[in-house]
């Protein structure tokens, strides 16, 4: 069976709807049944002759989209085959992937008349109801290639004589090519064997000289005319296949298989290789099934083979309308009856469900109201021990802010008498400093000035709130002063210089710049001239750093 339904069924059941012949497959073994029933774990299986069925070549444009494919083949079967537009025939196709064709994509399709179906498996249908696929002949011959039982390519050739239909299959490339009934099925040859030996013979005695006699040792009457018989068909045979190779540019024939659906003594493919003038072998596959020594028909163990094949390792093309009904959860019926039962069983569990939901309510509204009673005492609890620590905090924050207020007026205090105490002894050793570098370049202070900057910059309110924001700390943490007052600090001391020449004064920030650069910062504006006094005048800035 086939991986999408290996789980579903346990045997496969192979039907031949001609003679009503079924093989039983169970694992590796085939047995035939004589009196075939329903199982529902029995996966059913059958095969149309060629007689059953047209084929045909077609080709469709490759713009039409998929979904449209199976219309636009119908209608252009329809058209090119002149089909009964009264008759709703089934139509299967297979593409043919070698097509060098850019344009269009080419199909093997496959016709059946409905009729014909339902009068050939009329019989069948009584006895095991459901028949799970009916696939064309030829096309059980794909299992040969995707088992791995003829390995190599090219052009092949397959001939079997049933009893109802004698068909000439050809296989190109392991993919089907042509297939053709010719008129030499056993009963047709049997009628074929009686013109030409001029008497009417049993056709059971001519299937059994078929199956007991061999043409190279028997003195029986028949054999003259039986030779005869054969040489006809593989005359037929041989123009068929000088047509194949005209048709479908085929350079020659590789191998041909032939074979027959009832076992002969003579050798079949020897009598083929002489007549047809190419290599035959028997049409006898091993196909690694058991039969206790049975000969089973070749059709037989295809079939049982292709049910084993994955979807995409075989044609699928199947004509069976004896499909099996859809689970019972996915039939209408099946629906509204799980429908009743399920409404049923929610009338009953409807009450229930209502009693136990209210009373599981209840039992859990009594444990909720006891722990809300103990949060609530804990909570009461916390809320007065909460405000108590909330007033002994304003205390403490109330006493913190006054030994703030007392630190800081006392560290302005201190502040004060030490700039008092330091910086204006430095000021005079600048100027110092300064003055006598500025009488080695000749150059003359007419005045200077200094200014400290925390004094004539004021402090804006909101740096003001900033500072006693920084300053405030937590009670747990310890308080520290704010220095925003000592960031403010820059202190200037501009000189108005006085020279004979421009030159002094350029030559003196020069040397200022040089040995002072990284303690001092340096600036002069511009250099002014008097015309009355002849001198230079210049506006110096020496900013500490």
């Amino acid at each position: 069976m086939s991986k999408k339904s290996e789980h579903s069924f346990s045997s496969v059941l192979s039907i031949n709807p001609y003679k009503g012949v079924c093989f039983n497959g169970i694992s590796s073994f085939l047995s035939e049944t004589t009196s075939p029933e329903f199982k529902k774990d029995q996966y059913v299986i059958s095969y149309l002759n060629t007689q059953g069925f047209i084929n045909a070549q077609v080709s469709i444009t490759k713009n039409i989209p998929e979904e449209d494919l199976h219309d636009a083949i119908n209608n252009k079967v329809y058209d090119e085959l002149g089909l009964d537009q009264a008759v709703t025939y089934q139509v299967q196709f297979i593409e043919l992937f070698n097509n060098l064709d850019e344009d269009n994509r080419t199909f093997h399709v496959f016709i059946v008349d409905p009729l014909t179906l339902s009068q050939t498996y009329q019989s069948v249908i009584e006895k095991v109801k459901y028949i799970d696929t009916i696939v064309p002949t030829p096309l059980l011959l794909k299992s040969l290639y995707s088992k791995g039982i003829i390995e190599n390519g090219g052009v092949h050739c397959f001939i079997y004589f049933q009893e109802n239909d004698t068909f000439v299959t050809v296989y190109s490339e392991k993919e089907f090519l042509y297939t053709k009934s010719i008129k030499f099925s056993f009963l047709q040859m049997h009628e074929r064997f009686c013109e030409l030996y001029g008497e009417r013979v049993e056709y059971e005695e001519f299937i059994s000289f078929l199956q007991n006699e061999n043409l190279k040792v028997t003195a029986s009457n028949y054999k003259e005319y039986i030779i005869k018989l054969y040489k006809e068909i593989f005359s037929n045979i041989n123009d068929i296949i000088t047509y194949v190779k005209r048709a479908f540019e085929a350079e020659k024939i590789e191998h041909v298989y032939i074979g027959s659906q009832i076992f002969t003594i003579t050798k079949l493919d020897e009598m083929a290789e002489v007549e047809l003038g190419l290599k035959c072998s028997d049409f006898a596959f091993d196909y690694g099934y058991e039969s206790n020594d049975t000969y089973i028909d070749q059709l037989h163990a295809l079939m049982h083979v292709y049910a084993s094949l994955d979807t995409k390792e075989r044609y699928e093309c199947n004509f069976t309308t004896y499909h099996r009904p859809p689970n019972f959860t996915k039939r209408e019926s099946g629906k509204l009856i799980l429908l009743i039962a399920a409404s049923t069983l929610i009338a009953f569990l409807y009450p229930i469900t209502y009693w136990s939901l209210a009373y599981a309510q209840s039992l859990q509204y009594e444990i909720l109201e006891e722990e809300y009673t103990g949060v609530h005492n804990i909570r009461t609890t916390r809320e007065a021990i909460i405000k108590n620590k909330e007033a002994d905090k304003a205390k403490v924050t109330a006493i913190l802010q006054a030994e703030i207020k007392d630190y800081d007026e006392k560290k302005s205090t201190l502040v004060k008498i030490h700039d008092v105490k330091v910086n204006y002894p430095m000021k005079a050793k600048l100027l110092e400093m300064f003055l006598s570098d500025i009488n080695r370049y000749d150059v003359q202070i007419e005045k200077l000035a200094y200014y400290d900057y925390e004094e004539d910059i004021p402090v804006t309110t909101e740096e003001k709130n900033e500072n006693k924001k920084t300053s405030l700390q937590k009670k747990e943490d310890k308080v520290i002063p704010s220095n925003n007052s000592e960031e403010k600090k820059l202190k200037t001391f501009i000189f108005y210089l006085v020279a004979p020449s421009d030159k002094n004064i350029t030559n003196l920030l020069e040397y200022y710049t040089k040995k002072y650069e990284r303690s001092y910062k340096f600036s002069l504006e511009d250099i002014s001239y008097e015309e009355e006094s002849k001198k230079y005048f210049g506006e110096l800035k020496v900013e500490i750093l």
